[in-house]
Protein backbone atom coordinates (compact mmCIF):
# COMPACT_ATOMS: atom_id res chain seq x y z
CA UNK A 1 0.00 0.00 0.00
CA UNK A 2 1.26 3.35 -0.84
CA UNK A 3 2.23 6.20 1.62
CA UNK A 4 -0.44 8.71 0.08
CA UNK A 5 -2.88 5.76 0.83
CA UNK A 6 -1.87 5.39 4.25
CA UNK A 7 -2.37 8.27 4.80
CA UNK A 8 -5.52 9.12 3.37
CA UNK A 9 -6.77 5.78 5.45
CA UNK A 10 -5.42 7.35 8.63
CA UNK A 11 -6.91 10.91 8.17
CA UNK A 12 -10.25 8.86 6.79
CA UNK A 13 -10.26 7.09 10.21
CA UNK A 14 -9.29 9.71 12.29
CA UNK A 15 -12.26 11.83 10.94
CA UNK A 16 -14.64 8.68 11.64
CA UNK A 17 -13.29 8.68 14.94
CA UNK A 18 -13.90 11.99 15.73
CA UNK A 19 -16.90 12.18 13.77
CA UNK A 20 -18.30 9.25 15.98
CA UNK A 21 -17.07 10.94 19.03
CA UNK A 22 -18.85 14.00 18.49
CA UNK A 23 -22.28 12.18 17.62
CA UNK A 24 -21.81 10.17 21.10
CA UNK A 25 -21.38 13.22 22.99
CA UNK A 26 -24.20 15.44 20.98
CA UNK A 27 -26.49 12.25 21.88
CA UNK A 28 -25.46 12.19 25.42
CA UNK A 29 -26.04 16.05 25.91
CA UNK A 30 -29.87 16.06 24.00
CA UNK A 31 -30.49 12.96 26.43
CA UNK A 32 -29.98 15.35 29.54
CA UNK A 33 -30.94 18.47 28.36
CA UNK A 34 -34.70 18.85 29.40
CA UNK A 35 -37.06 19.27 26.88
CA UNK A 36 -39.64 21.98 26.94
CA UNK A 37 -42.91 21.14 27.99
CA UNK A 38 -45.86 22.20 25.48
CA UNK A 39 -48.21 24.27 27.19
CA UNK A 40 -51.22 25.24 25.07
CA UNK A 41 -53.35 28.79 25.25
CA UNK A 42 -56.26 28.98 27.52
CA UNK A 43 -58.54 25.96 26.09
CA UNK A 44 -62.78 26.43 26.43
CA UNK A 45 -62.37 25.16 30.29
CA UNK A 46 -59.90 27.97 31.10
CA UNK A 47 -61.53 29.93 34.66
CA UNK A 48 -59.83 32.40 37.01
CA UNK A 49 -58.60 29.29 39.11
CA UNK A 50 -56.78 28.27 36.18
CA UNK A 51 -52.93 29.78 36.05
CA UNK A 52 -52.92 31.94 38.97
CA UNK A 53 -56.57 33.34 38.41
CA UNK A 54 -55.62 35.03 34.55
CA UNK A 55 -58.10 33.75 32.13
CA UNK A 56 -55.69 32.32 29.11
CA UNK A 57 -52.93 31.45 30.85
CA UNK A 58 -50.62 34.51 30.68
CA UNK A 59 -51.13 35.52 34.11
CA UNK A 60 -51.04 39.01 33.43
CA UNK A 61 -52.88 41.11 35.98
CA UNK A 62 -54.88 42.75 33.22
CA UNK A 63 -56.62 39.48 32.51
CA UNK A 64 -57.40 39.13 35.92
CA UNK A 65 -59.20 42.61 36.40
CA UNK A 66 -60.58 41.89 32.66
CA UNK A 67 -62.53 39.15 33.96
CA UNK A 68 -63.68 40.65 37.19
CA UNK A 69 -65.16 43.29 35.18
CA UNK A 70 -66.39 40.96 32.87
CA UNK A 71 -68.37 39.10 35.66
CA UNK A 72 -69.63 41.82 37.30
CA UNK A 73 -70.98 43.30 34.47
CA UNK A 74 -72.88 40.48 33.44
CA UNK A 75 -74.41 39.74 37.41
CA UNK A 76 -74.78 43.23 38.03
CA UNK A 77 -72.24 43.61 41.28
CA UNK A 78 -69.81 45.14 41.81
CA UNK A 79 -66.53 44.60 40.39
CA UNK A 80 -64.58 44.75 43.72
CA UNK A 81 -66.42 42.20 45.62
CA UNK A 82 -65.95 39.75 42.34
CA UNK A 83 -61.97 40.55 42.18
CA UNK A 84 -62.17 39.71 46.19
CA UNK A 85 -64.23 36.46 45.49
CA UNK A 86 -61.83 34.93 42.80
CA UNK A 87 -58.88 35.83 44.79
CA UNK A 88 -60.67 33.91 47.50
CA UNK A 89 -61.58 31.35 45.37
CA UNK A 90 -57.71 30.69 44.29
CA UNK A 91 -56.55 30.99 47.43
CA UNK A 92 -58.64 28.53 48.91
CA UNK A 93 -58.16 26.36 45.65
CA UNK A 94 -54.06 26.38 45.89
CA UNK A 95 -52.09 23.60 45.20
CA UNK A 96 -50.43 23.05 49.05
CA UNK A 97 -47.75 21.09 47.21
CA UNK A 98 -45.04 21.54 44.00
CA UNK A 99 -45.79 18.93 41.46
CA UNK A 100 -42.90 16.66 41.36
CA UNK A 101 -40.22 17.19 39.32
CA UNK A 102 -40.58 16.72 35.58
CA UNK A 103 -44.22 16.61 35.87
CA UNK A 104 -46.78 19.16 34.79
CA UNK A 105 -48.64 18.20 37.88
CA UNK A 106 -52.08 17.19 37.57
CA UNK A 107 -55.15 19.52 36.65
CA UNK A 108 -58.39 19.55 38.36
CA UNK A 109 -61.34 17.59 36.02
CA UNK A 110 -62.56 21.00 34.45
CA UNK A 111 -66.29 20.01 35.09
CA UNK A 112 -65.93 19.84 38.94
CA UNK A 113 -63.13 23.02 39.10
CA UNK A 114 -66.14 25.24 36.84
CA UNK A 115 -68.93 23.98 39.41
CA UNK A 116 -66.54 24.54 42.25
CA UNK A 117 -65.65 27.91 41.03
CA UNK A 118 -69.37 28.55 40.01
CA UNK A 119 -70.03 27.55 43.38
CA UNK A 120 -67.89 29.80 45.76
CA UNK A 121 -68.65 33.00 43.32
CA UNK A 122 -72.55 32.54 43.81
CA UNK A 123 -72.29 32.39 47.53
CA UNK A 124 -69.91 35.11 47.98
CA UNK A 125 -71.71 36.98 45.28
CA UNK A 126 -75.53 36.33 46.64
CA UNK A 127 -76.04 35.23 43.33
CA UNK A 128 -78.03 32.15 41.55
CA UNK A 129 -75.44 29.82 41.04
CA UNK A 130 -76.93 29.20 37.56
CA UNK A 131 -76.36 32.52 36.45
CA UNK A 132 -72.67 32.78 37.38
CA UNK A 133 -72.29 29.19 35.55
CA UNK A 134 -73.88 30.78 32.62
CA UNK A 135 -71.79 34.73 32.92
CA UNK A 136 -68.61 31.97 32.88
CA UNK A 137 -69.43 30.22 30.13
CA UNK A 138 -70.31 33.47 28.11
CA UNK A 139 -66.72 34.98 29.02
CA UNK A 140 -65.00 31.49 27.85
CA UNK A 141 -66.98 31.34 24.59
CA UNK A 142 -65.99 35.06 23.68
CA UNK A 143 -62.25 34.56 24.85
CA UNK A 144 -62.45 31.45 22.74
CA UNK A 145 -63.84 33.27 20.28
CA UNK A 146 -61.13 35.84 20.12
CA UNK A 147 -58.41 33.86 20.25
CA UNK A 148 -59.64 31.89 17.04
CA UNK A 149 -60.26 34.99 14.95
CA UNK A 150 -56.58 36.33 16.24
CA UNK A 151 -55.05 32.64 15.00
CA UNK A 152 -56.58 32.93 11.91
CA UNK A 153 -55.66 36.66 11.23
CA UNK A 154 -51.73 35.08 11.96
CA UNK A 155 -52.49 32.34 9.81
CA UNK A 156 -53.70 34.43 6.81
CA UNK A 157 -50.69 36.75 7.18
CA UNK A 158 -48.43 33.86 7.12
CA UNK A 159 -49.80 32.26 3.96
CA UNK A 160 -49.80 36.16 2.47
CA UNK A 161 -46.19 36.23 3.37
CA UNK A 162 -45.42 33.17 1.72
CA UNK A 163 -44.43 31.22 5.23
CA UNK A 164 -47.28 28.55 4.94
CA UNK A 165 -49.57 27.37 1.89
CA UNK A 166 -52.94 27.35 2.48
CA UNK A 167 -52.84 23.50 3.34
CA UNK A 168 -50.56 23.91 6.02
CA UNK A 169 -52.73 26.59 7.89
CA UNK A 170 -55.79 24.58 7.55
CA UNK A 171 -53.31 21.81 9.12
CA UNK A 172 -52.93 24.10 12.15
CA UNK A 173 -56.36 25.43 12.09
CA UNK A 174 -57.65 21.30 11.98
CA UNK A 175 -54.93 21.06 14.92
CA UNK A 176 -55.77 23.48 17.04
CA UNK A 177 -59.40 23.01 16.67
CA UNK A 178 -58.94 19.28 18.04
CA UNK A 179 -56.85 20.07 21.36
CA UNK A 180 -53.43 18.73 19.30
CA UNK A 181 -51.88 22.15 19.77
CA UNK A 182 -52.88 25.13 21.54
CA UNK A 183 -53.32 28.63 20.16
CA UNK A 184 -57.08 29.24 19.54
CA UNK A 185 -59.39 27.19 21.43
CA UNK A 186 -61.67 24.23 20.88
Amino acid sequence: MSKTKRITLGVAAGALALGAGLGVTSMATAATTPTPSATSSADATTTPSDHGGKPGGRGHDGDGAKIAQELATKLGVDETKVSDALKAFREANKPTTPPAEGTQGSKPDPAARDAALAKSLASALGVDESKVTTALEEIRSAAQAERAAALKTRLDKAVTDGKLTQAEADAVTKAVEAGVIGGGGR
